[in-house]
């Protein structure tokens, strides 16, 4: 990851500034698709690993107070390897998402290119840091996956806000749309969770449908 590019696309000059920026971009679709685009050109189309390992350890990563490191790409693959194809994906504390794109990654390169859908695979995955949730949202879009992002506490099931990504058009060329789940009792119960800071998100919803 060249970091001054990535400040450059998105408009920021120091890292503690990134992950507001980023998430604001994610909420504008022309925007985040635009910065979507950039990215890919940057890594030369390839999605077979997590771009922000580095960067977020190095930048964000909180390691003397929290312990925070982040799981090696070949940890991630080896993971993959053992468990073999999975159709629904669950994981906490996952970061910025190195683990599930490896799973992403193996599921796609395990599957006939002709038939493989999207709709397919589901991810549920949580995350309690506030600065990782942007760069995985990122990493879930950017590949079209469907995936319910929980930002929360994994213990205490207390919870900011859950996220719901589909790759609307289920084409694995398609990139997923953002909408924020509504702070219901509803989908508290559905997940489990408490909504203990009120609706922390702004509403955001873009396009939903139930795939067969």
């Amino acid at each position: 990851m060249d970091k001054n590019a990535f400040h450059k696309l998105i408009g920021v000059e120091e890292s503690y500034e990134a992950p507001a920026a980023l998430m604001e971009i994610l909420y504008n679709r022309e925007e985040r698709e635009k910065l979507f685009k950039e990215m890919l050109k940057l890594h030369d189309f390839d999605l077979s690993y997590d771009w922000f390992h580095g960067y977020f350890q190095n930048e964000h990563a909180d390691r003397k107070v929290k312990k925070q490191d982040y799981t090696p790409a070949s940890l991630g693959k080896l993971l993959n390897k053992l468990t073999g194809d999975i159709n629904d994906y669950y994981e906490i504390a996952v970061g910025t998402g190195g683990i599930l794109i490896q799973s992403w990654n193996e599921n796609k390169y395990n599957s006939n290119i002709f038939t493989y859908k999207p709709s397919d695979y589901f991810h549920v995955v949580e995350e309690l840091d506030n600065r990782n949730i942007p760069f995985l949202l990122f990493n879930i879009m950017i590949r079209g996956m469907n995936a319910v992002v929980i930002h929360g506490d994994s213990l205490s099931r207390n919870t900011k806000g859950i996220f719901f990504a589909q790759n609307y058009e289920d084409d694995y060329l398609c990139f997923s749309d953002l909408n924020v789940m509504p702070y219901t009792k509803a989908v508290a119960n559905e997940f489990g969770v408490n909504f203990y800071k009120g609706e922390y998100y702004k509403p955001h919803i873009e396009r939903v449908k139930a795939f067969d």
